[in-house]
């Protein structure tokens, strides 16, 4: 996936289901687990020999019993609104994630991608 982010290439749309599904059921996975991954986006996945994806970096996840969580962490194009304006968050944010990569994946870079961090954020806010 480090080559899709690298080339911005954009995927077919069968094949950009197909990733967007078994992200999806990773992630399904996790929150049944009560575990928020945080840091969904095209480096922190891995394609297998087979041409499947699988979720890897937990380095931003969480172990959350408890719904709400309020630290800011992830990645800045796939940050959902509710963590860049500070309030309480739950496993939903792997969502909005999820949303941003499928995104990605079809159109080759992140619908809120701008020159400047602060454009950035005020592009994910107005949503």
């Amino acid at each position: 996936m480090a080559i899709f982010k690298k080339h911005l290439m954009v995927i077919s749309m069968m094949l950009s289901a197909k990733y967007t599904h078994q992200v999806a059921d990773a992630l399904d996975y996790c929150h049944q687990n009560d575990v928020i991954h945080r840091d969904i986006k095209p480096e922190n996945l891995l394609l297998t020999i087979n041409g499947d994806v699988k979720l890897a970096d937990f380095g931003w996840s969480i172990h959350a019993p408890k719904p709400r969580r309020t630290t800011m962490c992830g990645t800045l194009d796939y940050l959902p609104p509710e963590i860049l304006n500070g309030k309480s968050y739950g496993h939903y944010v792997d969502l909005w994630c999820l949303g941003v990569l499928f995104h990605e994946f079809l159109v080759g870079s992140p619908p809120f991608k701008s020159s400047g961090t602060e454009e950035t954020y005020e592009k994910i806010r107005k949503v």
